[in-house]
């Protein structure tokens, strides 16, 4: 009951707006538990006329398959519903195919839109200059990296650096307490800061996991970056693009199966010898995305 009232809703928002665009986050390259909504939805987008341009907008890296059935379904749905497929990175970094095996089957309707990246701070600040920055994003699953961080260090070549931690907002607050408690003088533990990017800028080195937006806000500050990817519940996605981003000498890779702060404190000395640079990578992808819609939805149109 609760899966039909959604799918009405939904098929009811789209007849009342009448869109020239429907764009669809991931599916069907992924978010299958939503197909029992969305294939109605495309389904009806397709017949009605005028029709709307149709557009799935995916991530630079999908979480793999194993089953060969299921990309090739993907690629099926993908050539049945949609117009364009709006991949969220740069060819110049990462190609689709290295995530999606069967992309040749749908070459003409991807469209490469650069990384999408908010603007880059130009204003100085007074502190996290030379400084170590480990965040987690929201920190739900960052507190063993967190702790490895502390840990690790004095063993490090740059145990005499400021090291500052970013908790997160989904960090447990009594495991943000235990972390300042147990900071010792030069490491800095404090919320997840608006200034994040600023704060990459003028650091020594960045310690992070692997998703999109914090890469993005890394390889944009040319740092030297050590990545540490999350891979619980047959997570994928985050591993391949720190593999593929070590690959190309942009990153050292702890695995997080192996995370220690031995393993990390060895990660953190082969960064620091990696060349400070900024990838020559398209940051522009939410204008565009935003391009590429209108151009075609007014050509169809």
């Amino acid at each position: 009951g609760w899966k039909s009232r959604r799918t009405d809703a939904l098929l009811k928002t789209f007849a009342d707006v009448g869109p020239d665009a429907l764009i669809v986050e991931t599916f069907p390259f992924g978010r299958r538990k939503f197909r029992f909504e969305l294939a109605p939805l495309l389904d009806l987008a397709t017949r009605t006329r005028p029709r709307p341009l149709i557009a799935s907008s995916v991530r630079d890296i999908l979480v793999a398959k194993t089953d060969p059935g299921k990309v090739a379904e993907m690629a099926a749905m993908a050539r049945r519903w949609f117009d364009l497929v709006l991949v969220h990175g740069d060819p110049a970094l990462i190609r689709f195919e290295a995530s999606f095996p069967l992309a040749d089957r749908i070459a003409d309707l991807i469209r490469y839109t650069g990384y999408v990246s908010p603007p880059r701070a130009t204003a100085a600040a007074p502190d996290g200059v030379g400084a170590v920055i480990v965040s987690v994003g929201g920190g739900a699953v960052g507190e063993a990296l967190l702790r490895a961080a502390v840990a690790a260090r004095p063993a490090t070549v740059l145990a005499d650096v400021p090291w500052r931690l970013l908790a997160g907002p989904d960090l447990p607050h009594p495991v943000f307490d235990d972390l300042r408690r147990m900071a010792p003088a030069g490491v800095v533990v404090e919320p997840a800061r608006p200034d994040f990017a600023g704060l990459l800028a003028r650091c020594r080195l960045s310690i992070s996991q692997a998703g999109y937006n914090t890469v993005i806000d890394v390889l944009a500050a040319g740092c030297p970056a050590v990545l540490v990817p999350f891979a619980a519940g047959g997570e994928t996605e985050q591993r391949d693009r720190a593999a593929l981003l070590a690959a190309r000498g942009l990153a050292q890779v702890v695995d997080e199966a192996t995370l220690s702060p031995a393993s990390l404190a060895a990660a953190v000395d082969g960064a620091i010898r990696l060349p400070r640079r900024a990838p020559a990578i398209r940051l522009d992808g939410a204008e565009t995305t935003a391009r590429l819609v209108l151009e075609a939805a007014r050509r169809d149109r």
